[in-house]
């Protein structure tokens, strides 16, 4: 009987949901059939070669970026690795890490081109040699300059005369920036772990394995060096056979979401929409949220995808790879999203600047420091912008009030009196309340990240101000059943 009344309730939600769904999903076509003329003549909407009968959004510059290298050059690339990597698997695997080393720094020259090698190598030697002193504030202070030198507008000036294109150049610039985590996570873990004199080479060599490995070279997933070394290490004896069955089942789903984002980028012009405030301000509630939330799960679908073709050829390789992003509509915390969405870079951010500054075992004044200087070096790494400070400074401040409500609840008094005021179903409930105001307030952070600062402003004052006090009881109430979706996971998970 209990069975069947929550059975019964999760029907309801799911109901609710899904009635949600269907009228934002209206309000989508209705916005795609007035504003489609209009956005064409100002964005240039390119010819549809997936969906024949329609336009494409050409405006996310990270996804037609990657698409147009993938096209031209990067799928050729990554498969001449896998092939590579498979050939010297089975003839003499104890060197196959030298030879996909090899064949990285190869690959590197094809893509950015000799004088863009020249560069990462130029970064490789000076890390390299500050790590000989086994300082690691040091190593920090030369990473941290050294990823300065990618923001210099001298040195920009310079690169860009390098190449034909301006695609050719942005190549180069995302190689170095995560070229440059990669290389302070060597020289840490150099300055921990004491190493030989007489073994410098080798340490070097083992740099550039690192650095060159090709299926995460220019995009990711970020994996420490210590995960990776020790892989690597066990693979030269020998290589874990990789199930093939679910390995073909990713190849299937990445090609469901390829589909599924395509789509997006065809009906509902989600990009495009962001940069006109004047429709943003003027759309009805249906479609500005319907906008918002899908503007996240593109980011997700996208670095699904980004993420996902490296990581089955990683698993092909027998390096186990950080798990995918998961689904943002699952995501009810700011703690949650940063563990759950990029576990590499949480796992960086994690191991090289939140526990050497003390993180959660030294109180709480050490633990909010610990956590600022992780949301600030992200802010920087990511070209320290107004709206990017912005986006890391509300993170920061979600990541602190969930920690510190946490903590308050730890203790056996305050377990005590919620046991006696709220019943276990109760206590989710609130768990679901309190769940909802984070989703919100998470996806109005990422827009800010996404759109900048005008955009997240606008959603601000439409939902919490112009909207005042419907709308956002609505939102909260549409996220709460969110919210409850991603602790059942969770539960279950456990």
């Amino acid at each position: 009987m209990e069975k069947d009344m929550k059975a019964g309730k999760v029907r309801m939600v799911n109901g609710d949901v899904l009635r949600t769904v269907c009228i934002t999903v209206e309000e989508f076509w209705k916005a795609h059939e007035v504003y489609e003329k209009d956005l064409d003549a100002e964005f240039g909407f390119e010819k549809g070669f997936f969906i024949w009968s329609f336009k494409k959004d050409p405006t996310d510059f990270e996804w037609s970026f990657w698409t147009e290298w993938v096209k031209k050059l990067l799928l050729w690339t990554l498969l001449g690795h896998v092939i590579i990597s498979q050939v010297t698997n089975a003839i003499f695997p104890k060197f196959r890490t030298w030879f996909l080393m090899i064949y990285g720094m190869l690959a590197c020259f094809i893509t950015v081109g000799y004088k863009g090698l020249a560069v990462i190598m130029l970064h490789l030697f000076i890390s390299f040699a500050v790590a000989q002193l086994r300082v690691p504030a040091l190593s920090w202070v030369c990473s941290v300059l050294l990823l300065y030198s990618l923001q210099m507008d001298s040195l920009g000036k310079i690169q860009k005369r390098w190449y034909e294109t301006e695609n050719e150049y942005f190549l180069l610039l995302f190689c170095l920036a995560l070229c440059n985590l990669r290389y302070t996570s060597f020289s840490l873990e150099y300055c921990w772990h004491r190493i030989c004199p007489q073994r410098r080479c080798i340490s070097f060599c083992r740099l550039l394995a690192y650095v060159f490995y090709y299926p995460i070279f220019h995009n990711g997933p970020i994996i420490c060096y210590d995960d990776f070394n020790n892989q690597t290490r066990r693979t030269e004896t020998s290589v874990p056979k990789a199930d093939r069955v679910c390995l073909l089942l990713g190849a299937v789903r990445i090609f469901f979401w390829w589909w599924l984002t395509e789509s997006m980028l065809h009906f509902m012009y989600i990009h495009a929409i962001q940069h006109q405030e004047t429709i943003l301000e003027t759309a009805s509630y249906w479609l500005l949220g319907g906008l918002g939330f899908a503007h996240t799960l593109f980011f997700y679908l996208k670095y699904l995808l980004l993420y996902g073709i490296p990581s089955i050829i990683m698993c092909l390789d027998g390096v186990e790879p950080p798990r995918l992003p998961r689904c943002t509509s699952s995501l009810y915390s700011f703690t949650g999203t940063w563990r759950e969405f990029d576990v590499g870079l949480h796992r960086w951010l994690v191991r090289y600047i939140y526990i050497p500054l003390g993180g959660s075992r030294h109180g709480l004044l050490r633990m909010m420091f610990s956590s600022a200087m992780a949301f600030g070096f992200v802010c920087y790494w990511h070209g320290g912008h107004s709206f990017m400070l912005n986006w890391a400074v509300m993170n920061w401040v979600g990541v602190m009030i969930e920690n510190i409500l946490k903590m308050i609840c730890s203790f056996s008094s305050t377990q005590e009196i919620i046991e006696k005021l709220l019943s276990t179903t109760m206590q989710r409930r609130v768990h679901g309340a309190l769940g909802s105001v984070a989703t919100t307030l998470l996806i109005l952070s990422n827009l800010v990240f996404l759109c900048g600062n005008e955009v997240g402003q606008i959603y601000w004052n439409r939902t919490f101000i112009q909207g005042w006090p419907w709308i956002p009881i609505v939102v909260f109430g549409y996220f709460y059943c969110y919210s409850q979706v991603g602790i059942e996971y969770d539960r279950v998970k456990k």
